[in-house]
């Protein structure tokens, strides 16, 4: 799409949102012809490990759209990412409820 802004959101930010946002597999196919703008930005606690639990927002859950994922810490989710490797899959489904 010409001139289209196209934002890729983590897999942290689908299990805030309970599935309102979709994380996606990040692939580029760049033009050949023109510029290709690319900025990445990063969400990390590694600086500060905290034990704060991260889960679905209270004010997206109701009976109607329950819960999809269960609370985890950063350290957990990353830990089974590196523990699962790249094989294609998200690592959300691990969380899911």
């Amino acid at each position: 799409m010409p001139g289209a802004l196209v934002i890729y959101v983590g897999d942290l930010l689908q299990l805030i949102t309970n599935d309102r946002f979709k994380s996606v597999e990040h692939r580029v196919l760049a033009n050949h012809i023109g510029p290709r703008l690319s900025i990445a930005c990063f969400f990390s606690t590694s600086v500060q490990p905290s034990s704060k639990l991260y889960g679905p927002i209270k004010e997206l859950v109701s009976d109607d759209n329950p819960a999809k994922y269960r609370e985890t810490t950063v350290s957990d989710y990353v830990a089974h990412f590196l523990e699962k490797g790249l094989e294609g899959t998200t690592t959300l489904q691990h969380l899911r409820l």
